[in-house]
């Protein structure tokens, strides 16, 4: 079974003043059990050669060019383990203080979040046509009939360019 904690958090404006308040559920990641409760943890990120050919293309054919941060990706990936957890602080069933949760998604901590993440937006991308570069698996290609997209993943962080602005535009309302 893996503990967790909140996390808080103050984000300030650029003046220093408090904008918001964060909390955030982590996992106690250092508690599971190779086997049981993970398999894998392998993510991959961006060769700096790739970010390199990319953005040569993009700047000598004047490519529009757009870099995304995934908000909570580590939240968004399918778990393929059964992978049980403390109820959180603040959230435990006084009825049933023993009950336990199994998470059916990756959460923040857990050795997995970062690979069930990429594997669920891998997945989406090879779902609608793009293919996935055999030299460096975080590169992902989509060619059409008059447009080329090209989209580098390195973590919760994406980077697209391509022929048409259109395009881009499309795809990043799609995502």
């Amino acid at each position: 079974m893996v503990r967790n904690k909140w996390v808080y958090k103050i984000k300030r404006t650029p003046e220093g003043q408090i904008d918001r308040y964060k909390a955030r559920l982590m996992a106690k990641g250092f508690d599971q059990q190779y086997g049981i409760d993970y398999f894998e943890t392998f993510s991959p990120v961006i060769k700096p050669s790739t970010i390199r050919v990319v953005l040569s293309l993009a700047v000598a054919f004047n490519w529009p060019i757009k870099q995304l941060d995934v908000s909570n990706a580590f939240l968004h990936g399918f778990l393929d383990e059964e992978v049980y957890m403390e109820q959180p602080q603040g959230f435990i069933d006084e009825s049933r203080p023993e009950y336990i949760c199994r998470l059916h998604k990756s959460l923040y901590g857990l050795k997995q979040a970062p690979r069930a993440w990429f594997q669920r937006f891998s997945t989406h991308l090879l779902d609608i046509g793009f293919q996935e570069s055999s030299v460096d698996h975080s590169l992902f290609t989509l060619q059409q009939a008059k447009s080329k997209l090209f989209v580098l993943v390195y973590v919760d962080d994406i980077i697209i360019t391509g022929t048409q602005d259109s395009e881009i535009e499309d795809f990043i309302k799609q995502l």
